[in-house]
């Protein structure tokens, strides 16, 4: 059976927190919801262990006496994350489900706030810089699985090219545009792709200086996703060499939110983020 994702977890704990306010147990609500319905089946919805369709969805909200069209509409967007499919089943065999949990986060995402200490990212890398990047961190991948993944990484940039496109923050540490790739002009172009994805209305891009001093980045990268819902759905990913970690809790959500403000204010501002990428470039060449 596969892991559960961000979503269908956070609404099993929305719903299992209505009932406990409730004060009613498991029988008596799958009682009123009929079609089949039992404790063990309405339990394993709250455990993210089974989807749960709009029409049963909206008697149990019933049941809840949530009235509010607008909250009703944020449970509804949860529970229709469970049965799609997008492009990137496709990689399956190829990355992890964590992964696919990005890529189908981001593809849900209004927008995006992404603060990244050594590497450029993801949906800002060009293919040059990608390959590199992932031929290093990956070590035991064969070359058919790093262009597997280099395809993924930029397929994913797509929902920058998208009719409503995601509207990404990236804060990027001086430290990654001064990498050094094994390939020459590799960090050239990365830092013209930089400055060229600056003009984009939708893209906004500062650079975090060497010398900022102390900061909440300190603690390491990490990527808040917000959807268009609610900022209740607000998740927060937080990626590691071998699994990565979804903050669902609105509590620590808003940690890393407060984080990135403070980042923002760290940081250069966009004209001088801009310079000082074309100044590395330039050292680059």
């Amino acid at each position: 059976m596969s892991a559960p994702s961000v979503r269908r977890r956070r609404l099993g704990a929305e719903l299992r927190a209505l009932r406990d306010r409730h004060g009613l147990k498991l029988d008596d609500v799958a009682g009123q919801l009929g079609h089949g319905w039992d404790g063990p089946r309405l339990s394993r919805v709250e455990r993210a262990q089974l989807g749960i369709k709009p029409d049963v969805l909206n008697a149990l909200l019933d049941v809840y006496a949530v009235s509010d069209v607008g909250r009703r509409e944020v449970f509804l967007a949860l529970a229709r994350d469970g049965a799609r499919r997008g492009w990137w089943q496709t990689y399956r065999d190829m990355i992890s489900p964590a992964y696919a949990e990005l890529i189908s986060l981001e593809a849900d995402a209004k927008s995006l706030r992404s603060y990244q200490t050594l590497v450029v990212p993801g949906l800002l890398q060009t293919a040059a810089y990608a390959r590199a990047s992932i031929t290093g961190i990956n070590t035991a991948s064969t070359p058919d699985q790093v262009n597997a993944l280099v395809e993924v990484r930029r397929a994913r940039q797509a929902v920058l090219a998208r009719p409503a496109p995601l509207e990404l923050w990236a804060i990027v540490h001086e430290a990654a545009l001064r990498a050094t790739m094994p390939a020459p002009g590799v960090m050239r172009d990365q830092c013209q792709w930089l400055l060229d994805s600056m003009d984009l209305p939708h893209v906004s891009i500062q650079v975090l200086p060497l010398a900022a001093g102390p900061h909440p980045g300190m603690a390491g990268p990490f990527t808040v996703l917000s959807f268009p819902e609610s900022a209740d759905l607000d998740v927060v990913h937080v990626e590691g060499l071998a699994s990565a970690l979804y903050v669902e809790d609105a509590a620590d959500v808003a940690v890393y939110g407060s984080a990135f403000e403070h980042l923002r204010a760290h940081a250069l501002p966009f004209a001088a983020s801009a310079d000082l990428t074309a100044r590395i470039k330039q050292e680059h060449s």
